[in-house]
């Protein structure tokens, strides 16, 4: 990176000044927006006073109060992650260690007969947003819906966390919509193995009124940094009251309300036994389905190869109004990808992404996905880059109804990442946005300006010590996978639930080569 003036140091602890009028960002390439289309402009300028972009393009004659210019590099719009992980890496215990089930990934009966209990203090709840908060903006996601699982809670997501969220995504400069996640029910595993639902009503209606009464209470903090949505867990662990109330308060409040759906055969085959429709179709008849909808994962749906069985799953998402959050990379860790994403989009299916798991790096996410939906379809030319791209920035806007978001344009949220293109490791350039697709990385994210704000600047966000929350988060890791047996069935030690990959061998142990 070159001939950049220094950014402000004042504050460093409190990422939340902005320079005191316009500021103009150059770079060899800026992905501006114009028609309804994002463009590329060589040597292209973004001039942005405050919260809002006001000029994008060349020769811009006013007045700045602070010039940089970043060299050979990328200036794009933020990424917008709908399934951003708010939690610790919990994929890696399942990466190698299946069946899931069985790895402590549901609760055994004996577990909730014991009484199931929260595996995190509050204090490490708030540890766990603070860090994945601070990678999503180190990998260049600005606009954030956090995820995390409910596998090691007692049962739903708590006021308390989120408020403290809330503060959390205040000072960090992150745009995110919080809302804590609730059900009315798990899945559980009967000493036989046979996996069934337990469900408890009362106590998923009651954490309703708390998530709605969290979204009256947060929404529009932190300056508009802090918006609020509706977070029903999964599908197959919603009753039709739970869903139906969540889509009524959904519309009363007009905010977005996000469900797992169609993520997975058990979810699918369950609530086809249960309710005798689709997953799509169940929403459908309960009048869930709107322009508010956020679905992830719809890789599991009718005339599917996973799912023998005629329907009209797609066309009901599209028809009703919901978007898909499309995930590559988590589902191609557990086999499962769309068919396919050129497909989604010739229906004229809503599709933003989300990542979902570690690490939260959206540039890694589009090529899996670009190299999924490839071989699905057996084609080179099934997908572009720009497609996914698209998919991450002004696909997530649509899907949040936020044309401010997305997009480098006059009126736009001031929302910019800065990609370094000008290392060894990058590759060569042709385009910039074919270069990311083959050889970026969420690392080559050097500078994130979020609201107007630089909330990280040469790989460093302030008052965020990188290597201190990463010796904090593997040593509640390590607490955490240490109990790993009482909520695992048939209770087996650590060392036969997570399997290594080579045997280990100790220090002055001989090896027996």
């Amino acid at each position: 990176m070159a001939r950049r003036e220094p950014l402000p140091t004042h504050h460093q602890s409190v990422p939340s000044d902005r320079i005191d009028g316009p500021v103009l960002v150059t770079a060899r390439w800026v992905v501006g927006h114009a028609k309804g289309s994002h463009q590329l402009l060589e040597r292209g300028e973004v001039v942005f006073e405050r919260d809002s972009i006001v000029f994008v393009g060349h020769g811009y004659s006013g007045e700045v109060a602070r010039r940089v210019d970043f060299g050979e590099a990328l200036i794009g719009p933020g990424f917008i992650d709908r399934d951003a992980l708010s939690d610790l890496d919990t994929t890696i215990l399942g990466f190698d260690n299946q069946p899931s089930w069985e790895k402590g990934r549901v609760w055994p009966k004996s577990y909730m007969d014991r009484g199931p209990y929260e595996m995190y203090t509050p204090d490490e709840l708030a540890f766990q947003k603070r860090y994945a908060f601070a990678q999503l903006i180190r990998n260049g996601i600005t606009t954030a819906l956090p995820i995390a699982s409910l596998f090691y809670r007692e049962w739903g997501e708590t006021w308390d966390e989120f408020a403290a969220a809330a503060d959390t995504a205040g000072d960090l400069g992150l745009r995110v919509y919080l809302g804590p996640a609730y059900r009315t029910g798990n899945t559980f595993i009967h000493d036989d193995g046979r996996i069934d639902f337990f469900f408890d009503e009362p106590r998923g209606l009651a954490n309703l009124d708390e998530a709605i009464r969290f979204c009256r209470t947060f929404e529009g903090r932190a300056g508009g940094l802090v918006r609020t949505m509706l977070a029903p867990d999964r599908i197959e662990t919603s009753t039709a009251e739970l869903l139906r109330r969540s889509a009524a308060a959904a519309r009363d409040l007009d905010v977005p309300i996000r469900l797992h759906c169609c993520q997975s055969k058990l979810e699918y085959d369950a609530v086809l036994r249960q309710h005798g429709m689709s997953p799509p179709e169940w929403l459908r008849s309960l009048g869930f389905l709107s322009e508010r909808a956020l679905l992830p994962h719809g890789a599991y749906v009718s005339g599917s190869s996973r799912i023998d069985r005629p329907g009209r799953d797609l066309e009901i998402i599209r028809d009703g109004g919901a978007s898909v959050v499309h995930c590559p990379l988590v589902s191609a860790r557990h086999g499962s990808t769309l068919e396919s994403f050129a497909r989604y989009r010739a229906m004229g299916l809503k599709i933003g992404l989300g990542t979902d798991t570690w690490p939260a790096d959206m540039v890694l996410n589009m090529q899996v996905g670009m190299m999924l939906c490839r071989v699905v379809d057996a084609s080179a030319t099934a997908v572009r880059s720009e497609h996914y791209y698209d998919a991450a920035t002004t696909g997530g806007a649509e899907a949040l109804r936020r044309p401010d978001l997305g997009r480098l344009a006059p009126g736009a949220k001031a929302d910019l990442v800065v990609f370094d293109l000008g290392h060894d490791r990058i590759g060569q350039v042709i385009d910039p946005i074919q270069t990311l697709m083959v050889g970026g990385s969420g690392r080559d994210v050097d500078t994130v300006v979020i609201d107007g704000r630089f909330v990280m600047s040469s790989g460093v966000i302030p008052g965020f010590d990188a290597a201190e929350a990463h010796r904090q988060a593997q040593a509640q890791f390590d607490r955490l996978t240490a109990r790993y047996p009482e909520r695992t069935w048939k209770h087996p030690p650590v060392e036969e639930i997570f399997s290594s990959s080579y045997p280990r061998v100790e220090p002055n142990q001989e090896s027996t080569a």
